[in-house]
């Protein structure tokens, strides 16, 4: 794409200071851009780079002032960072930009496609599967039997969507995300264990993304469900009959176990590991490699494992570090009294 600064400028609610018809046609960092690219400059630290800059055009604040000659042309917006986030946007919705279905994919009898839909190469679309308008699957997808996925939805490459799971619009599942699995679900008998039936679904709702590699189990009996707006990281695994609430965030490496309820407006760190059957509470924070063996309440904050209260983690850990110390002081008395 080539745009115009005028171009941009208009599109930012922005004034350009410079050529109005330079050209740019990529986005860059403000330290590496070179000709033909367009950045920004939002925090301080970059300002130095102004004045070295490649780039043929750095978005600005209002109120920025040059401390010396700048070779860019400047575009003077509002919110530099926000004003950049927009173009981000802008671009990366192009690539979406596709309908039409692929000749090697396969379409199974009674499946619903809605317009401008894209389905590439080696889909697999299962029999009675519903496609909401302006959804784009990417290939080698599978979706599985009577499966319904909703408008404005983004499948990446190799993502299973299998029977009777149901994404809402407006969703983003990265490359190898699986919907639906089998819970792990085993009960023991005899020297072994068997396996119960995973007879349920999931339930994803609209605006949740979810990142590569993420697997939710489908319900025992009834709906693994993940609420509106919820942010899922790579790596993570949500187990059978899990509910997560609305715009929730959980970073890579989580796992959630069966039947446990997280609240609303959580945020949970990396490498965090939750029992099952427990319920998290609304507006719950949990820092990175806790372990949550219990219930927590509302609005808590927890640290460690087994998680407790930050604050009390942190003064027990202060302790913690001084083990060693305190113990070489009570062997050196033992040994001088002994």
């Amino acid at each position: 794409m080539k745009f115009s600064l005028e171009q941009i400028a208009a599109i930012l609610g922005g004034e350009v200071e410079g050529d109005p018809k330079a050209i740019v046609s990529k986005l860059d960092k403000i330290e590496t851009a070179s000709k033909n690219a367009l950045t920004f400059l939002a925090n301080p630290q970059y300002t130095p780079y102004i004045y070295t800059t490649g780039a043929t055009a750095v978005v600005v604040s209002r109120d920025f002032k040059p401390e010396k000659k700048v070779k860019a042309n400047l575009i003077r917006v509002e919110n530099p960072y926000e004003s950049f986030a927009k173009l981000l946007e802008m671009v990366d919705q192009v690539k979406y930009n596709l309908n039409g279905v692929h000749p090697t994919a396969v379409i199974e009898d009674e499946v619903e496609i809605g317009e401008n839909v894209y389905i590439g190469a080696h889909v697999y679309v299962g029999k009675g599967a519903k496609i909401g308008d302006n959804t784009k699957i990417f290939p080698q997808t599978y979706i599985g039997d009577f499966s319904e996925i909703g408008q404005n939805t983004i499948i990446k490459p190799g993502v299973k969507i299998l029977h009777y799971c149901k994404v809402g619009n407006n969703c983003h599942l990265h490359t190898g995300v699986i919907v639906g699995s089998d819970g792990f679900g085993f009960a023991p008998g005899g020297e072994g264990y068997r396996k119960v039936p995973q007879t349920g679904n999931v339930i994803i709702e609209d605006d949740v993304e979810i990142g590569a590699n993420s697997t939710i189990d489908r319900a025992t009996l009834g709906s693994t469900i993940i609420r509106k707006g919820v942010k899922l990281d790579n790596l993570i695994q949500v187990a059978h009959n899990v509910e997560i609430g609305e715009h929730t965030v959980i970073a890579a490496m989580t796992g959630v176990a069966g039947s446990t309820k997280i609240g609303a407006h959580c945020m949970i760190g990396g490498q965090v590991g939750i029992a099952g059957h427990l319920k998290i509470g609304n507006y719950v924070k949990i820092a990175a490699q806790s372990g949550i063996m219990n219930d927590v309440q509302d609005h808590s904050v927890v640290m460690g494992s087994p998680a407790f209260e930050i604050h009390e983690y942190r003064k027990a850990y202060v302790y913690f570090r001084q083990l060693p110390k305190l113990i070489k002081e009570i062997q050196q008395k033992f040994k001088k009294n002994g």
